[in-house]
Order: structure tokens, then sequence, then C-alpha cells
């Protein structure tokens, strides 16, 4: 972004050099740097004011009520399936997604391309608070997790669990992200 930022600015000087030389009365080029300085203010202005904007975003979201869902992964009865396979949800909803393994062995809950559309807030497992992008979680037989979020790109992401056998078997599901 800096060097994109940097390569404008050096294009914008040349341009204006070019038009400055051009110009010979001194009040007319007065007039144009001063027109110059104007609409840098005015870009400066606007994209320091985005950090404010995203700030204030990211505050509203955490002051909506989550929206509880859980999914199982696995059952006590070791059949290889997320209950329920398949979730409907709402770009710019906040939700709490409560993941559980009563199973006797260990399961992942993978949706790449899930978690890439996303805004992840935290995960939750045991005393320990994750933050920051998360693109799978692993549970361990009788584990929990929260996973908390907002979702923000709209599609049908595809979710799986991939030790060896266990995608074959029917451990899939879907995640559908609609406006």
């Amino acid at each position: 972004m800096i060097g994109l930022s940097t390569q404008i600015y050096k294009h914008l000087y040349q341009i204006l050099i070019v038009i400055f030389t051009s110009f010979t009365s001194i009040r007319l080029q007065a007039i144009l740097r001063l027109c110059v300085m104007l609409t840098l203010l005015l870009c400066w202005n606007f994209t320091s004011a985005a950090p404010a904007v995203a700030a204030n975003l990211s505050s509203n979201l955490l002051k909506q009520p989550a929206t509880e869902i859980t999914v199982s992964l696995g059952n006590s009865a070791n059949e290889l399936k997320f209950e329920p396979n398949h979730l409907e949800l709402v770009a710019g909803k906040r939700y709490q997604l409560r993941l559980i393994n009563p199973s006797q062995q260990k399961h992942y809950f993978t949706a790449k391309d899930f978690a890439d559309g996303i805004w992840t807030q935290k995960v939750e497992a045991g005393k320990v608070e994750i933050k920051g992008a998360i693109h799978e979680l692993e549970l361990k037989p009788g584990a929990e997790a929260e996973w908390v979020f907002v979702p923000l790109k709209p599609g049908k992401y595809g979710l799986r669990c991939p030790i060896a056998g266990h995608t074959e078997a029917g451990m899939t599901g879907e995640i559908a992200i609609s406006n």
C-alpha cells in the first residue's frame, strides 16, 4: 500500500511539473499550486479518517448480540458427521458458534474459504482465548470451543474434517452466507 501511494505521488509530481512549466503567469501558477495543495490535503484527510470508521464499525459489531449456534463434531456413537451439517448465516451479523466433540476421537472443523470471508472476534477453549485469523479448529474427545465471528463475504463454503477417512466417511458440510 505504501509503495503504491509513493508511486502515485511521484506520478502526480511529474504531471504537476509539466503543468507548472506550461503556465507563464505567476498568478496562475500560484492558483494552481493552491488547488493542488487543497486536493492533497483533502485526500490525506479522507485516508486518515478510515481507521476511525473501521474502529467505530467494529465497536458497533461488538455491541450486537451474538446468535448462538451449536455444531457437534461426531457423536457418542462415533459416527463421522457434523450435526447440523448445513449452516445458514447472514453477512454482517454476529455469531457465537459453539463446537462440541462428544465422540471418542479427535475431529477438525475445517472451512478455510469460509474463514477467509469472516472477521473473527475470538475463539475460546477452556481458559484460553485466541484472537486473529482462524482457519481450522481441532477438538479432542470431549472438547468444546466457542468461535465468535461476523461473516463478511456471501457465498457457499465447504466444511470438512480432514483426518484420514473422515471426509470420505461423510464428515462434510456446507456453510452458506447470504446478504
